[in-house]
């Protein structure tokens, strides 16, 4: 007997092959091996009626997000699908920016210490890694992508039993950086000038690692237990990592803040960190929610409907009510919006808000939070558990969505008259193979129970699970993105509108051609490297060139910030043994490496390692820095804003701020502004976005927190400023 919340299931997760229990999976596909549920399950959905930024009208409550494009109310659990294929597109273009689909090519290693990623689409390519911290026992295991490695309780993630997925947002989408000149392995595949802002760029690489533990037959991690978390504006990242990858099980973020789960509406009246602000900041979000951060009630979409994206998976928010600049009862209705979608799906017990917690500090880990984490992971990863859902919303910062919405939630059907699913698609036939393509054709399904043929999936045998391939409304499809000389064994599914799968249908081998007429042999490495004519902002690189059998294509130059640690990066390319960067950052630290390509893809080993120093800026001028104390506890204080102001009388392009901690107290957290720390003495430099100021001009948009011992009421002084 199927119960209703194995029906929703059954229902949503269109295109996996087994459907959840309350204790475990039920595999319903006669292989052994189960398909991995895929990043966008509502691809072949078609979306029409978007509606233009001019043509948005102004409404202070909150969008239904029961309501389609179209003017009608969704019914049925199975129209979700579709409607959140809306929610995405209006996400995308009004908010986030486009994720675009898997990279025609993505490559890489998963060991039990490291996962590599390469990535080549179009022409251009990008690399980058994550390291790997097993928990103990026996693999295969599941894992959590820890964003930025920052306020994550990793401890209790591994005690759990899940592997930690160290990962570095900055590697994929660099901050620091003007909305015209993006940098990151993101914009090296898709232009730095992409409108895509940073959040969006980061999901985009943690679904490329997803891709890679699918392709690496799950004998290390998991390929359909996968989680995501991350604090503060790696909160923000993994917020937007689980709403647009439905391969996420599980996602957690942790104090977001503005840009993150709170709704856009209620951030200007709870006295958030602005929307201008959070815009500002950092290229965090898509270029084009620059028109509405001074009028967020414009927008066709809010945070609730991101929310809602997440269901029916696993969904752990934790929150911070002490804080007012996290916006954490803006948060709550976000919370409390999304769960009504939870709720009409069956699935109210898969999401969790928490912000019921005693200590104030940023990003702390928490005791209130290490129970329901482990739970968490226990039943969304591990599947070992059912533990329900919880909302405990502190009295601190309590919302009420009864103010912020003029819908109610509907009564969704379980499409209970159509239980039967398409007749198995016939045997695969396979033409046109090249190196990294095939073109597949099939005797079509045909639907059994009324509700109509909706479209096919294309799955790879490999294994425990099954990665997708691809997707088709007809009985025929082109497979991109293949690796040269590479054995591919595939069947397809069929499925219908509500949701019923067919049968796997027999298999068919293929084996795609060597890629670059034979030639397999990548270039010599690229040697002696060096910098030259460095400045505050910019140097040039030389080396000596590599060789080839059949001519070096170009260079790829790579990059990594400091003088040790850190994730090289793909910055730019070169048909040439030179090459000139720019947009750097006076005073930093910076590595270099550059590798070759021929015409056949083949990439060299990387060359040695050269190392400079950017020139510091010169100051040019004089301001002030005055703080405010925006709110304080027993152990820590937020400065919020911290003003600076252009006292001189010509305008500054930069500016920066040094002030001593008292003795004991750590800074925690800062935002808007570049931080260094030198013992009790902190140094701030200007963002891209805040740094240019003309005589009596200020920015109140900087700010940071600190902790300190329990009872101290000191807070920071000596402030100085020195423009540039």
């Amino acid at each position: 007997m199927i119960t209703s919340s194995e029906a929703c299931s059954r229902v949503l997760t269109l295109l996996v092959a087994v459907t959840l229990s309350i204790t475990g999976a039920v595999a319903v596909a006669p292989t052994a091996a189960a398909a991995v549920a895929d990043e966008n399950e509502g691809a072949d959905c078609v979306v029409t009626g978007l509606p233009s930024e001019g043509s948005l009208p102004t409404d202070s409550r909150l969008p239904d997000p029961f309501t389609r494009l179209n003017g009608t109310r969704i019914t049925a659990k199975s129209d979700w699908r579709c409607r959140r294929e809306e929610i995405k597109k209006l996400a995308e273009r009004f908010v986030y920016g486009e994720k675009p689909a898997k990279p025609s090519s993505v490559t890489g290693t998963v060991s039990s210490s490291n996962i590599t990623v390469n990535v080549s689409h179009n022409g251009r390519s990008s690399t980058f890694s994550a390291s790997v911290s097993l928990p103990s026992g026996s693999g295969p295991f599941p894992a959590v992508v820890v964003l930025g490695g920052f306020g994550a309780d990793t401890a209790a993630i591994r005690a759990a039993g899940a592997a930690v997925i160290n990962y570095d947002p900055y590697a994929v989408g660099r901050e620091g950086t003007p909305r015209t000149n993006k940098q990151g392995a993101f914009y090296s595949v898709y232009g730095s000038s992409s409108s895509t802002g940073l959040l969006m760029a980061w999901a985009w690489g943690v679904s490329r690692i997803i891709d890679v533990i699918e392709q690496s037959g799950g004998t290390i991690l998991k390929a359909d237990a996968t989680g995501v978390t991350g604090c503060s504006r790696f909160g923000k990242g993994a917020f937007v990592v689980g709403a647009f990858d439905q391969r996420i099980a599980l996602t957690m973020p942790i104090e977001s803040g503005s840009a993150g789960v709170p709704i856009f509406r209620g951030i200007p009246g709870e006295g958030a960190q602005s929307l201008s602000s959070a815009y500002g900041e950092q290229p965090w979000l898509g270029d084009a929610f620059g028109s509405f951060t001074g009028n967020p009630n414009r927008l066709p979409v809010d945070t609730h409907e991101m929310v809602a994206m997440v269901a029916p998976r696993g969904l752990f928010i934790m929150d911070n009510p002490h804080i007012t600049n996290l916006g954490p009862r803006s948060a709550s209705v976000a919370a409390l919006g999304g769960a009504e979608v939870y709720k009409a799906l069956g699935a109210g017990e898969n999401i969790t808000y928490w912000s019921d917690v005693q200590d104030g500090s940023h990003c702390a880990n928490r005791s209130e939070w290490r129970t329901p984490l482990q739970q968490n992971i226990q039943k969304f990863l591990l599947k070992t558990g059912n533990a329900p859902g919880a909302m405990r919303i502190s009295s601190r910062a309590q919302g009420n969505l009864a103010q912020w919405r003029d819908w109610q939630t509907p009564t969704l059907g379980d499409d209970s008259s159509d239980t039967t699913a398409p007749s198995t698609p016939g045997t695969p036939a396979a033409s046109d193979i090249t190196a990294t393509s095939a073109t597949l054709t099939w005797s079509p399904s045909t639907d059994q129970g009324g509700s109509g043929l909706a479209g096919y999936t294309v799955y790879r045998e490999q294994g425990a699970t099954d990665p997708q391939l691809g997707q088709s409304t007809t009985a025929s499809t082109t497979l991109t993105g293949l690796t040269a000389n590479t054995r591919y064994q595939v069947y397809v599914r069929a499925r219908d509108g509500a949701g019923n799968l067919s049968g796997n249908s027999p298999a068919v081998t293929f084996t795609t051609t060597t890629g670059g007429g034979g030639d397999t042999s990548p270039p010599t490495a690229p040697t002696g490297l060096t910098a030259s004519g460095t400045t505050a902002t910019g140097t040039n690189l030389s080396w000596t060139a590599s060789t080839d059998d059949n001519g070096v294509a170009g260079y790829d130059v790579l990059r990594a910030p400091g003088a040790s640690g850190g994730t090289f990066a793909q910055v730019g390319t070169s048909a040439t043994t030179s090459f000139g960067d720019t947009g750097l950052t006076p005073g930093t630290t910076y590595r270099y490496q550059v590798r070759a390509r021929d015409a056949a893809a083949n990439t060299s080993p990387v060359s040695s390692t050269a190392q400079v120093t950017t020139q510091p800026g010169s100051s040019t001028g004089t301001c002030t820095a005055v703080p405010t104390v925006q709110a304080q506890w027993s152990t820590g204080y937020v400065i919020q804003p911290l003003t600076i102001t252009n006292t001189a009388t010509s305008a500054i392009t930069g500016w920066t701020v040094t002030f001593t901690l008292p003795a004991g107290h750590t800074l925690t957290g800062s935002w808007n502004g570049g931080v260094t720390v030198s013992g009790q003495t902190v140094t701030i430099e200007n963002a891209a976005h805040n740094g240019a100021l003309a005589p009596g001009a200020g920015t109140g948009s900087v700010g940071f927190q600190a902790t300190r011992p329990n009872g101290d009421t000191a807070v920071p002084s000596g402030y100085t400023c020195a423009g540039r």
